[in-house]
């Protein structure tokens, strides 16, 4: 990749009143999203299994995957009592789905660029366990929004240690990094930036043409 110049990064922003803040949970896991191999369905499984915690899984199986969900996955839903299966849920079922869990399950096994999803659950007061992958050490804040993982073990570990959270908190945190507003207040400080080197770049190019004009003027 060639060498670009980095101004800033500006986050993706969810309109405040989208999702909204559910103060109690109702003591289950949440995994959403699609059923493939980078997205960790199968380490969800595994972390709910030793936590003994239920499990909803709401997701989609596009044809792709659909041996790896009859081979991998789906064997593991039918032996374990605690997990459900729910399938694609609508956007309008997700506040329900993501606000009355006790945390969202995120074990990513790929290098993921954001994560919709991870602030989704922000928005409604759910704190998210992730994995150290992609971009989630700039997304959860570690210890407010979420717990950030490693392992397997971490992650069973944190579900154990995850109603230390606030989730008044975990809203917060949306809302002071990740709505619409603050998406729009980034990009228009970038590109203020943006200008005002434009014009610092022409200012000095007119000085440096007019120099020369004068230059050749004398000569």
């Amino acid at each position: 990749m060639p060498p670009v110049r980095w101004v800033g990064t500006v986050y993706h922003g969810l309109p405040r009143d989208l999702l909204q803040f559910r103060p109690k949970a109702s003591g289950y896991l949440a995994f959403l999203g699609r059923i493939s191999p980078e997205k960790g369905p199968e380490t969800a499984i595994e972390i709910a299994a030793r936590t003994g915690m239920p499990l909803k899984i709401a997701a989609k199986i596009d044809k792709v995957d659909q041996s790896y969900w009859k081979e991998r996955v789906e064997p593991q839903v039918l032996r374990n009592s605690n997990v459900e299966f729910i399938g694609e849920i609508e956007e309008r079922q997700k506040a329900d789905f993501l606000g009355n869990a006790a945390a969202l399950l995120f074990p990513i096994d790929w290098p993921e660029p954001f994560g919709l999803v991870t602030i989704e659950a922000m928005a409604c007061g759910t704190p998210v366990i992730a994995f150290r992958r992609g971009a989630v050490p700039e997304v959860i804040d570690d210890g407010v929004s979420g717990l950030i993982v490693e392992t397997v073990d971490e992650a069973v570990d944190a579900v154990r240690r995850i109603n230390g959270l606030d989730r008044a908190q975990v809203r917060r945190a949306f809302e002071e990094r990740f709505t619409v507003e603050r998406m729009c207040r980034d990009y228009v400080a970038i590109y203020g930036s943006l200008s005002e080197d434009i014009t610092e770049a022409l200012g000095s190019q007119n000085e440096r043409a007019k120099n020369a004009a004068m230059m050749t003027m004398s000569t």
